[in-house]
Formats: C-alpha cells, structure tokens, sequence
C-alpha cells in the first residue's frame, strides 16, 4: 500500500500571517488538499504562533469531523505542558512529537531517545490514554540502537526526519548513501513493529526513491514544497502530483 499523504499547512500559514489578513484561508485549502485525496492535514502550531495559530485547531479539526471524516488530523510539536493540553482539546488522531527548541526555524533533528526516555514514555502514555496515536521524530541516520529505546516509551511509529537526504538534491551520490541511511533505521524500527512516517524536505522527484527503498512506509507529512508545487500547478493539482510520487495510481 502506498504511503498515505497529509498536508503540512504551515507554509500556508505563514504566508496568511503576513498581513493582518483572513487569506489565504487556511479551512480552504485543507478543504482543496482534502478534496483532491489527501489522507490528512498536519499542523505544527508552534509557541509564538507565527505559522499555524491555536485558533486554527478546532476550525480544521471541524473541517474534517463534518465534511471528510476519514481523513486523519496530525499535530506536531514540542510536548511542553501547553503543547498537550492543546492535543487533548483538539483530539488529532496523531500527535508528532519534535524536539525543537521554540526559536528553530523548523524542525532539523529527532529525539535522543536515551537521554528523553523516561520523558517520552510519560508523555507518550498521556497521550494514548486520550485515545491519540503518537509518532517520535526520529534521525535516519542508520543507528538501531535509538529505534529499540523509541519502542520502549510505547509510541506508535516514528517518522524519519528525512531533511538530510532533501537536501541532497543537487548531489545523487550523497542522495543514495543518506537514503541507504533512512532504511536502515526504518528496517530496524519495522522489525520491532513500529510503523514508519516520513517527513521534511520531500519532493515529487526524490520521493519515489524513498517508497521505493521502505515500501512499508505508513505516511509522508509535506509542506514547503508541496506549496511550492501549489504555486505553479494549484494546490488540488499539487496533491495529486504528490500522491503519484508516493506510488497511487490516479
């Protein structure tokens, strides 16, 4: 089965919270990502509120209980204190969690799993009880060792932070080393029974590569260049070039 697609709605975000402005408008184009075939929407509503706002979370989260309930909502981000309680009024159906310190730009690292286990596992259990799956940022730098400690705190799925090998794309050698990479950390948390997500940087043309090397890959969350893409082709175009990448026949 093909890797399913959510929608990272930050860089769209960012773009509306230049102007003091309602466009573009957020439930819009979740509706247009939606409506094209889109498994899901993915928000990372970070503390200062320069991309996603707080008051978007139950705008999308309606979006899709009333016009596409099978579609899946992810909340990624630090789980500070605030950070949970707004995954327990939002209730997504997954919740991502970054190691991002707030003034990050973006999201460039996963979890040291050894250092955060005790953390991660109370909050992952926290999590669970509120009936969300939980996913670790993960690096996919090839070491097993993290990937057995990320099992061990009870989360769901890891997703690969996959940043490294984007940016790799002028340079296809070191694309194909960072991919071998990436598999061998998603072979090793496939074989402890974690599902596998992926994200940051991934493009129509380094994605197939991608799914093609973790064929079990469960999901693949996109922002920045699916956007870019819905710049040129519009976002409903945008998503079905991305759902090809992923390997659905449309």
């Amino acid at each position: 089965m093909p890797a399913q697609l959510s929608v990272n709605l930050n860089a769209i975000a960012m773009l509306r919270n230049r102007r003091d402005l309602p466009w573009p408008n957020l439930r819009h184009f979740g509706h247009l990502a939606l409506a094209a075939g889109a498994y899901g929407l993915t928000v990372h509503p970070r503390p200062d509120q320069r991309h996603v706002r707080f008051a978007d979370l139950p705008v999308l989260r309606a979006l899709i209980d009333d016009e596409y309930p099978q579609a899946e909502f992810n909340i990624e981000g630090y789980p500070s204190e605030d950070f949970l309680r707004l995954c327990e009024e939002a209730q997504p159906d997954q919740v991502t969690l970054v190691p991002d310190d707030p003034s990050q730009a973006t999201s460039d690292h996963g979890w040291d799993f050894l250092a955060h286990q005790s953390f991660l596992t109370d909050t992952v259990a926290r999590l669970k009880a509120g009936g969300m799956r939980v996913s670790l940022f993960a690096d996919g730098d090839g070491r097993t060792e993290p990937v057995a400690v990320a099992k061990a705190t009870g989360a769901d799925r890891i997703e690969l932070y996959t940043g490294t090998y984007g940016g790799c794309y002028d340079a296809p050698e070191k694309a194909a080393k960072e991919l071998d990479l990436l598999g061998a950390t998603a072979d090793a948390a496939h074989a402890l029974g974690l599902q596998v997500n992926g994200g940051h940087d991934l493009t129509v043309a380094n994605l197939p590569a991608l799914a093609a090397r973790i064929p079990y890959l469960a999901e693949v969350s996109i922002g920045h260049a699916l956007t870019a893409e819905a710049l040129e082709f519009g976002m409903a175009e945008a998503v079905r070039r991305f759902r090809r990448a992923c390997g659905e026949t449309i």
